[in-house]
Order: C-alpha cells, then sequence, then structure tokens
C-alpha cells in the first residue's frame, strides 16, 4: 500500500482546536484523501485537547449537544441492530469507544465485550458503565472476535496499514467488521467545501471514499460485502459546518442542506457517511 502520485485536493482549517491550515491531497489510484502535513505521533493528542470534543464526553450543555446525543442514542439502537443481523451473539471489540454508550447497550443484549480508547477521560467514564478494556490491539488474541465496530475511528489512526493488518488478525475467519466513516463525495461535502465539518484536519488523516474502503481492505484479503448510510450524519455535519462558515449554527439551513444530501443519495448513492460491512474473501 503506496500513496503515491498525489494531487493538491483543498486547504482546510482546523476550526475547533488549532486553527490551522492543513492542506488535502488525493490519490487518484484508491479515490482517498489525506491531510498534509500529518501531525507527528507526539503532536497528535494536543489537537484532541478540548471541551468541545463531544464523542470524549457525555456532556448536553448546550443545544448542539442535546441534539448530538438525541440522535445517538436512535443511532445506538439501529447499530445494536446491525451487529445483531450480522452474528450471532459472541465476542465483539468496538475501536475508539469513547465514554462506552455502544458497548453497554451491547453488553445488555447478550454481547461479550471489550473497547480500545485512546483517551483516558473518556475510558473513565466508560469503565464506570462497566465496560471492559484493552490497553491495545496487539494486546488480544488472533482471530478471537466475531465482530469488529469502528465508528468513526478509522479517518483517524496514523498509520493506516498496520492498523488493517490488525483488523485482519484479530477477526475470526467467519467474522465481520463495520466500519463507519465520512463520505467527502457526497452531496454536504461539496456544498460546504473547505468548510465541511467532516474533514475535522488534522483528527481526520484520511478521507474515504467507497472505492478507497473496497480497494484497501481487498489488500487485506477482506471483501466489501454492503455499503449502508448513514443519514442523520448529513444534518449533524451541516449544523457543525454552518458553525465553520458563518460563525453560528443555522439550524434551518443545516436541517434544509442535510435533506438534500440524503436526497441526492438516493440517486447516487453517496451519503454524508456510510457503514461499510466486510468479510474475509
Amino acid at each position: 500500500m503506496s500513496f503515491q502520485n498525489n494531487i493538491f485536493f483543498q486547504k482546510v482549517k482546523d476550526y475547533s482546536v488549532s486553527k490551522e491550515i492543513f492542506e488535502l491531497h488525493h490519490n487518484p489510484e484508491y479515490d482517498l484523501l489525506m491531510t498534509f502535513p500529518k501531525p507527528s505521533l507526539e503532536k497528535l493528542p494536543s489537537y484532541y485537547e478540548s471541551d468541545d470534543y463531544i464523542s470524549h464526553t457525555d456532556g448536553k450543555r448546550s443545544l448542539f449537544e442535546r441534539v448530538y446525543h438525541f440522535i445517538k442514542g436512535i443511532a445506538l439502537k439501529n447499530k445494536l441492530k446491525l451487529i445483531n443481523a450480522q452474528s450471532a451473539k459472541g465476542k465483539l471489540l468496538d475501536i475508539g469507544a469513547g465514554t462506552g454508550e455502544f458497548l453497554v447497550v451491547a453488553k445488555n443484549d447478550g454481547w461479550d465485550i471489550t473497547g480500545i480508547e485512546p483517551s483516558i477521560k473518556a475510558k473513565g467514564i466508560a469503565i464506570n458503565k462497566g465496560v471492559n478494556f484493552a490497553d491495545s490491539l496487539s494486546d488480544l488474541e488472533s482471530h478471537s472476535f466475531d465482530i469488529i465496530t469502528m465508528w468513526h475511528v478509522l479517518e483517524h489512526v496514523p498509520n493506516l496499514e498496520d492498523y488493517l493488518s490488525e483488523l485482519k488478525r484479530l477477526i475470526k475467519p467467519s467474522g465481520t467488521i463495520i466500519i463507519a466513516v465520512p463520505n467527502f463525495k457526497s452531496f454536504d461535502a461539496n456544498f460546504y467545501g473547505r468548510h465541511w465539518a467532516a474533514y475535522d484536519v488534522p483528527r481526520h488523516i484520511w478521507h474515504f471514499s467507497k472505492t478507497a474502503i473496497e480497494k484497501l481492505f481487498a489488500e487485506k484479503g477482506m471483501q466489501l460485502k454492503a455499503v449502508l448510510p448513514m443519514k442523520f450524519d448529513s444534518f449533524y455535519v451541516s449544523l457543525l459546518s454552518e458553525k465553520y462558515k458563518t460563525g453560528r449554527m443555522n439550524f434551518i439551513r443545516a436541517f434544509f442542506v442535510g435533506l438534500k444530501s440524503n436526497l441526492n443519495g438516493k440517486k447516487t448513492n453517496e451519503y454524508s457517511s456510510h457503514i461499510y460491512i466486510l468479510k474475509n474473501q
């Protein structure tokens, strides 16, 4: 896996933490965008140091956070239905488990759960909810999980090739990997351009298309079985994009952009975010 002959795509600002400007470079072979420069491993944690990084808290201080957590509650039920449709209840690994809401729901439904989470703060909240964690993927036994989930996490990992190899190592031969990531080819991405919140540089290092996911996992001996839309994401991302573009959250405009993105997605199959279901070949 080598990302060569990359082409400048556009400049994007880190609106939420550093206010620095980064570039997005397009790799035509994989149809993949990459954040440039990629932060060093030493500096990367500093870009997550913000009280506004919602996935690492259970905070419901603002109207935006309340909307986020309301939608998240609905999404949790949909995620549980999805994993139950893939496998009989067994061992579940959730990478980037955050404050543990999904794993708690899965545990209560009969799954044997394990989480991976780099944020000490988020992990502490999850442990208090009864979530079990491993310190790293390397600590886990090979071919030991029926389902591995990464909900908006793969775009964050610094070393993509090594991570994909670890996913392949950990999943059972008959297991399923479920990946959710933003889609830079969606209507809302094109509408907001450099203000599109799901670019979220430099925390999002990789920006995937369907082609990218299919090719990257095929190189590890895994087959893309299905692509599902995440229709709530267009509204959430549009709302945050409005803030980045205009300085305030315009709920009405964001709603209509999100709605138009989903309607456009019905025609093009390019939604704001996708869920990818992958299995061993």
